[in-house]
């Protein structure tokens, strides 16, 4: 609950600074409030609608799986940009490691309770960031040093 807590209290910080400082506001705030909405139908059926609380664990696990897998395959939406133009400009290298090391301990752990709701979405992440890394090392282009450094 702590670390999951301290994730959505950063990532709702990033939002609102993505948006305050955004030049196009309409469409990252539509996608909040629908994001928002499906969480709120979300709590609604698990926590009115689903009584039996068997039932409710089963279907949340699966629900939260399917968020996991999704969160993890979204880099990989530009895939045939990457492709087309050999280029990784698109893909964060320290995103992709933090990914890696995060989902490969996750599935450890998931090992150690022998929880497949913990181990199983977590498994695309070690492949799709595995894939991202191959991505770097096939499409690694230098970058001049001049443009790291403060003008």
């Amino acid at each position: 609950m702590t670390v999951n807590s301290i994730g959505a209290f950063l990532q709702t910080l990033y939002m609102v600074a993505f948006i305050f400082y955004s030049s196009e506001k309409r469409r990252p705030l539509s996608q909040v409030l629908l994001a928002l909405l499906v969480l709120v139908l979300g709590f609604a059926y698990f926590y009115l609608w689903t009584p039996n609380l068997g039932v409710r664990l089963n279907q949340l696990g699966l629900f939260c799986s399917i968020f996991t897998i999704s969160m993890y395959l979204s880099p990989l939406a530009d895939l045939a940009e990457i492709i087309r133009t050999k280029s990784t400009k698109c893909l964060s290298m320290p995103l992709t490691i933090t990914t890696v090391l995060a989902s490969t301990s996750w599935v450890l752990y998931g090992m150690q309770l022998g929880d497949a709701y913990i181990m199983v979405p977590n498994f695309p992440g070690i492949v799709t960031s595995l894939l991202r890394i191959w991505l770097f090392w096939r499409y690694y282009q230098e970058q001049p040093l001049y443009r790291h450094l403060p003008m």
